[in-house]
């Protein structure tokens, strides 16, 4: 498996829920790659919360975990610069990026949400651009993550503190031979 399918389930778990069923194989495809790669990091508790929960369930709680706290909200920006005006140079710097890249975004998110991140790590690594990909992971992505990492860790009893958690990890994994992370 190419770490380019996690990184497209992670982005896909990470935007706003729209079928149990997809949310269930895209857990899996990251359990899988992670338990490959010898990283240990439990997703079970997610896959539970996903199965006894109506999608309404898992939709409110992705909206009451995202959208209505600041704390959570996955943009990485927020995390870096909260609202001066550096986010809006981070935020420009990753347009470019992605348009360097070709990338195209298939949804209306800023460019720093975490699932557009995500999506854009999935497709340098389809497009075989490690040598693009793990800078960008040490330099745009992991400071911002790492804090949102942080304030997931004190918040156990939510069900995407796991997911926050798989792609910190899968992306230290990633750029582990870059720099350690």
């Amino acid at each position: 498996m190419n770490i380019a399918e996690p990184y497209a389930s992670l982005a896909r778990l990470l935007d706003y829920p729209d079928g149990k069923e997809r949310l269930t194989e895209d857990v899996a495809v990251v359990s899988a790659f992670l338990e490959k790669q010898k990283v240990d990091c439990a997703l079970t508790s997610f896959a539970a919360f996903v199965a006894a929960s109506p999608l309404a369930t898992v939709q409110e709680a992705y909206v009451a975990t995202f959208d209505f706290n600041p704390a959570t909200a996955p943009y990485l920006g927020h995390h870096l610069f909260g609202d001066n005006q550096k986010k809006g140079g981070y935020m420009i710097g990753l347009k470019q990026e992605y348009a360097r890249h070709g990338f195209t975004p298939t949804n209306n998110e800023l460019p720093d949400h975490l699932s557009m991140v995500l999506a854009f790590l999935a497709h340098l690594a389809r497009e075989k651009r490690d040598g693009t990909r793990q800078p960008f992971i040490v330099k745009s992505v992991l400071p911002g993550l790492e804090r949102l990492s942080n304030v997931f860790a004190d918040r156990r009893d939510c069900p995407w503190q796991p997911l926050v958690e798989a792609v910190r990890l899968l992306c230290a994994e990633d750029c582990k031979e870059v720099t350690p992370c």
